[in-house]
């Protein structure tokens, strides 16, 4: 690939990246290297390295020897960093966004929206260490007593391919800015949104080296991070199968772990409720960035009585919408990331139907574009009903009462995110307090989150915990009690 293949990419320099790690420079080769595949064209983007376990094991031993000199770094310098990443981000927006849509098979504006939320996560992080960061405790009298929060030491994070930039970010600059160092794992099929350019802003931004390691890998050398003992905590996004994996692995040696997962995520639309409005926003909540959200509307409940009026206008917009290259700036949908995706989604499609369903629009695909697609008569029992489809799906469900609802909704292993959508807000919100969901909406879809927020969720939502917002100084460093007194006392002994 030329320098010419490169040119919206000055600043981030795929030269780089090609066949290295990011250990505050870009001189440590990694075991092999593969190319990058653009999804929307089939060609290759960039080469990036593959990482090996023993190349896993040197980015934590030097991640370890650099952590302790940045937990005694100043609060206000670790913020200063964090605020000059967020100036990076916003100065090379349009570069960074551009290859972020590309690199994901994404529209633009949805590259645009993770550099967006990026720069406001680094700004979130650097108020982190200007926060109390422990409470004084009562004890007897002469000795003061404290309960305080202190780094990890060296977190894990693992990034998935669909929003690495955001997936991957949240955990790293929050990790960074409370005194841990980190060892990021991005999804080799997205390591430079999810790994490589957030490597090239910390680095402008003067991180001291050693403190951001960037690997990207496969599940063995994923494996090498969630087992190795100088990591005690690991933050992962992305599938419900792998996080079960990680979840007994990080078990077994006694590390704490975030996992943000997956699962059923349910959009109630009640008998009041305004169709267009709600079949505007299902069609957002199922179609954004072709279904491939942790929090996308899975399941569309309907009620009985209006079933028929909004998979009308549900059809109409999936006949509509355009498909195709999504950094081209005509399409509504671009490219799922890969063929194995894409045969996984179609298969649940193409199941759900022969188990009864109907298909209603889409159920087709040119390449790696899947048309948006319409189920009716879903119900339990059949696939895209139990499964999380992680494609662009609209199944629709009906339900003749409120209970039906909850019944139905609750019919899974937990989700991340729940909502209902009605004119009556209270029978609205009554209804949402009996979903099993971490994060509930109400007269909106399930895709949302502001940074500012816990995210997370229960069952296949993760592990209950939650990260972002008033959350990450809870995940990201642990408790220390410490006791001072002005000299020994007598003991009996």
């Amino acid at each position: 690939m030329g320098s010419s293949e490169h040119a919206h990419l000055a600043w981030a320099r795929p030269s780089c990246w090609d066949g290295q790690a990011f250990d505050g420079g870009w001189s440590t080769p990694l075991a092999s290297s593969q190319d990058v595949i653009e999804p929307a064209t089939g060609r290759p983007l960039w080469r990036t390295g593959l990482a090996s376990v023993a190349d896993m094991q040197a980015a934590i031993g030097r991640a370890q020897a650099a952590q302790p000199a940045w937990a005694a770094t100043g609060a206000r310098e670790r913020a200063a960093i964090l605020l000059a990443a967020a100036q990076a981000f916003e100065q090379h927006f349009d570069e960074l966004a551009l290859a972020v849509a590309r690199e994901t098979g994404a529209i633009l504006p949805k590259g645009q929206h993770e550099v967006r939320e990026a720069i406001v996560l680094c700004r979130i992080a650097a108020g982190l260490p200007m926060q109390a960061q422990g409470q004084v405790l009562p004890s007897t009298p002469g000795r003061l007593s404290l309960a305080r929060r202190v780094p990890h030491g060296v977190v894990g994070v693992i990034s998935p391919f669909n929003f690495p930039l955001i997936l991957g970010l949240r955990s790293v600059a929050a990790a960074l800015a409370l005194g841990n160092a980190v060892v990021l794992k991005p999804d080799p099929r997205t390591p430079a949104a999810g790994g490589y350019l957030m490597a090239r802003v910390f680095e402008e931004a003067g991180l001291p080296p050693g403190l951001l390691q960037v690997l990207p890998g496969d599940g063995v050398a994923g494996e090498a991070l969630v087992t190795d003992a100088r990591v005690p905590m690991i933050a992962f996004t992305g599938s419900p199968a792998v996080g079960r994996r990680i979840g007994e692995l990080a078990g077994r040696h006694l590390k704490k772990v975030s996992l943000e997962l997956g699962g059923a995520n349910n959009l109630v639309v009640l008998d009041d409720a305004d169709l267009d409005a709600a079949a505007s926003a299902v069609a957002f909540g199922a179609w954004f960035h072709q279904g491939q959200i942790c929090m996308a509307s899975n399941r569309v409940l309907v009620h009985e009585s209006i079933a028929a009026a909004l998979q009308a206008r549900l059809v109409a917009k999936a006949q509509h919408l355009p498909v195709g290259d999504g950094a081209s700036g005509q399409v509504a949908l671009g490219p799922m990331i890969d063929a194995k995706q894409l045969a996984r989604f179609d298969a649940i499609v193409q199941d759900t139907v022969r188990q009864g369903a109907t298909l209603e629009a889409g159920g087709t695909h040119e390449g790696l574009c899947y048309r948006p697609t319409v189920l009716s008569g879903v119900r339990p029992g059949m696939r895209s009903f139990d499964e999380e489809p992680f494609g662009p799906l609209v199944n629709l469900v009906t339900f003749g009462s409120d209970d039906e609802a909850v019944a139905l909704a609750n019919r899974s292993e937990g989700g991340l995110a729940a909502a209902v959508i009605g004119r009556d807000v209270a029978r609205a919100l009554a209804l949402g307090e009996r979903l099993n969901a971490g994060m509930l909406h109400i007269n909106d879809q399930t895709v949302n989150d502001e940074c500012t927020n816990p995210f997370g969720g229960p069952g296949l939502g993760g592990n209950g915990s939650a990260v972002g917002g008033p959350a990450d100084i809870d995940e990201y460093t642990r408790w220390q009690w410490v006791t001072v007194k002005a000299a020994p006392p007598a003991f009996p002994f």
